[in-house]
C-alpha cells in the first residue's frame, strides 16, 4: 500500500522539511506546491537531484529505487520500486526547462530514470563541470559530491560506506536513510545555486 510521510531533516543549522513516499498522489502534492511557490519565478529554478539504487554485485545493475529532488528546504524522496503509480506531472515537472536539474553524475541517473520508468529529464547539469570551470580547478571535474560541498559551501558531508552502499529499495527506509537521500539532493541544489549565482 502505497504511503506518504513528511519529516524534518536537519542539515547544520537548516531544516529540510522533507516527503518520503511511494504514492503517485503524494508526488503531485509536492510538485503542486513547488509550481505553487516557484511557478512563473523571472529565472531558472535549480533542483537538487539524485537516484538511488541497490548495489549490484553482477553485471546487472538493479533498478533505481529512490528519486530524490530538492527545491530550496523542501525535498521529495520518492519510493519508485513501490509506488502505486508515476503521474503524469512527474513527467511534467523534470521536462520543464524552467527548472535546472543539478547534480553529481545525474546522467547516469537521468539514464537510470529513462531505462527503468520511461521517465525523461531535459535540463540537466552535472556540478562537477560547472564547479570546475567556475572555479578553475580543473580536478573539480573528478570530485564526488562530498568535495564538492567543502570547496563551494564550506560544509563536511558524512557518507558512511554502510549507507550509501545499503539496501535502497527496503519498504521501510531507516531514519539514516533518509537523512542521507535527503542531503545528497539538498546539498546538490545548494552547490548548484551558489555556483550559478556566484555566491561561492
Amino acid at each position: 500500500m502505497a504511503t506518504t510521510y513528511v519529516t524534518d531533516v536537519a542539515f547544520g543549522a537548516e531544516l529540510i522539511t522533507t516527503t518520503v513516499t511511494s504514492s503517485g498522489a503524494g508526488v503531485e502534492g509536492w510538485i503542486e506546491e513547488v509550481y505553487s511557490m516557484y511557478g512563473g519565478a523571472p529565472n531558472e529554478i535549480i533542483v537538487g537531484l539524485d537516484v538511488e539504487w541497490r548495489p549490484s554485485y553482477s553485471p546487472v545493475q538493479n533498478p533505481a529505487a529512490l528519486l530524490q529532488l530538492c527545491v530550496d528546504q523542501r525535498c521529495l524522496i520518492f519510493q519508485l520500486l513501490y509506488a502505486d503509480y508515476i503521474p503524469d506531472s512527474l513527467s511534467g515537472f523534470l521536462m520543464d526547462s524552467q527548472f535546472r536539474f543539478v547534480g553529481v553524475g545525474v546522467d547516469a541517473d537521468a539514464g537510470l530514470l529513462g531505462r527503468d520508468y520511461g521517465l525523461q529529464v531535459s535540463n540537466l547539469e552535472d556540478l562537477r563541470g560547472v564547479a570546475a570551470e567556475e572555479m578553475g580547478i580543473p580536478e573539480l571535474r573528478l570530485a564526488g559530491l562530498k568535495t564538492l560541498a567543502r570547496q563551494v559551501m564550506g560544509v563536511n558531508m558524512e557518507k558512511p560506506r554502510r549507507i550509501t552502499m545499503g539496501l535502497w529499495d527496503a519498504y521501510r527506509l531507516s531514519r539514516e536513510q533518509i537523512h542521507y537521500a535527503c542531503i545528497d539532493a539538498y546539498v546538490s541544489g545548494q552547490v548548484g545555486l551558489k555556483l550559478f549565482t556566484g555566491d561561492y
